[in-house]
């Protein structure tokens, strides 16, 4: 008898899952202007696609042409909540949000406009912007709302992150709830608040020994250059829109927001007495000199192109340095911003501005997830009173284990009885 009843509910399952697959087949098939592919299953899930949305290049304009979105779907029920992810940055498949887990939530993950398959056929980078990114995941929402009637989230990882907090921003009442991570809301073009992080986190023994293996690959300079010059061969990186002198500096000044970024350890610095192979070897590890090559500025052109005329960034203190580096100018601070053309366009600081006011009294039902460590905290949204939000400072963690995995058992039960609460449904875990 058992073994029949195990049967049947197993037969009951497969019959649900294949008409949920039916419905959501027949739901895709109705949308205007878009085109899907179904792909591989995700575990736990019914059925996932690969969605090509018609997006316009300008919202407020539609004559100005259109792009096709990439999205990905992963469908698990229409009675489950929806999380969507606002990816920073190109998307290259449908892994499973954490967030999406522990809510058993339908995950739409949104690559980012004029990232990765993203783009228009003419790239006009002035329509890069937030107001026509946000207008793309709310057209995304207006799409799917009704075939997902449940609660919405949304959620991204850094660049990811900041863009879900612009997204509730320009559209408040599309989610219920946002779970941005380990996302920077600068202040300005040039963040201040990196600097007094870096000159203040930690102990004052492993900053200068940060400071102090800097002053060492500088001072070895020409015997550790070769050595990057024959890694980079290896590694098929070329460097024309920075010199290797240029890309060498650069890398040593970025080395301490590297540390910090992604939690490298201060026992593992190398002494005086390493050889330059391990010096070398290190140095490669925490900060990669191939960041600064050809192929990685032509990867993130798109993303410096919005830090440098909206969202702000950091540069390098190099006047700490100024008897020590050759190629990076030391009577102003350099920043970490690399283009393969000429950048014109100047910064507009109007939505930082703005967002940065709207946060502090009317940004409810967000929360924010950030790690001790980690060099973005120091951009992070500071603590209000005046709204109903929640943060989420995890100590000891930093960019890449910042997450809901990385909380204590008090943390994880404070954010799961806050979704809850917020959402009005209950999390099992």
């Amino acid at each position: 008898m058992k073994k029949n009843i195990v049967l049947y509910l197993l037969l009951i399952v497969s019959i649900y899952g294949q008409a949920q697959k039916n419905q959501i087949k027949d739901d895709l098939n109705l949308l205007p202007e878009v085109t899907y592919q179904q792909i591989s299953n995700t575990k736990n899930y019914n059925s996932n696609y690969v969605l090509k949305v018609k997006q316009p290049i300008d919202h407020n304009d539609p004559s100005k042409g259109f792009f096709t979105q990439k999205v990905y779907l992963s469908h698990k029920s229409f009675e489950q909540p929806t999380v969507i992810v606002t990816a920073g940055y190109q998307v290259n498949n449908n892994g499973i949000y954490e967030l999406t887990d522990l809510l058993k939530a339908n995950q739409i993950l949104v690559e980012h406009r004029f990232f990765g398959e993203s783009m228009p056929d003419s790239l006009n980078y002035k329509y890069l912007n937030i107001e026509q990114a946000t207008a793309d995941l709310h057209h995304i929402k207006e799409i799917f709302k009704d075939i997902y009637p449940k609660k919405w989230i949304s959620t991204g990882i850094s660049k990811g992150g900041a863009t879900t907090i612009f997204y509730r921003y320009f559209y408040p009442n599309d989610v219920d709830v946002s779970v941005p991570y380990v996302a920077p809301i600068n202040n300005t073009f040039e963040e201040p608040r990196i600097y007094e992080f870096l000159n203040t986190v930690g102990t004052d023994e492993c900053r200068q020994k940060i400071k102090d293996f800097q002053i060492q690959i500088l001072k070895n300079r020409d015997k550790i250059l070769p050595l990057l010059k024959f890694y980079s061969m290896g590694a098929g990186a070329k460097y024309s829109y920075l010199t290797i002198g240029e890309a060498f500096e650069y890398a040593v000044m970025e080395y301490p927001f590297s540390f910090w970024q992604w939690g490298a350890s201060c026992d593992e610095i190398p002494t005086k007495k390493a050889s330059i192979e391990e010096i070398t070897k290190y140095f490669i590890e925490v900060c990669d000199l191939t960041f600064f090559s050809d192929q990685s500025i032509e990867k993130y052109n798109s993303h410096y192109y919005q830090a440098a005329t909206e969202m702000g960034y950091y540069g390098y203190e190099t006047s700490k340095f100024k008897d020590l580096l050759v190629d990076l100018p030391t009577d102003k601070n350099p920043m970490a911003l690399f283009f393969t053309f000429k950048m014109e366009e100047p910064f507009n600081g109007e939505i930082l501005e703005k967002t940065n006011k709207w946060l502090k009294k009317k940004g409810d039902y967000i929360i924010y997830i950030y790690g001790g460590n980690d060099t973005w905290t120091a951009s992070a949204v500071p603590l209000s009173n005046k709204v109903n939000s929640k943060w989420f400072i995890l100590k000891n963690k930093h960019h890449g284990n910042a997450r809901i995995k990385g909380m204590n058992t008090s943390e994880k039960e404070e954010f799961i009885s806050t979704l809850e609460k917020w959402l009005s449904i209950k999390i099992e875990h």
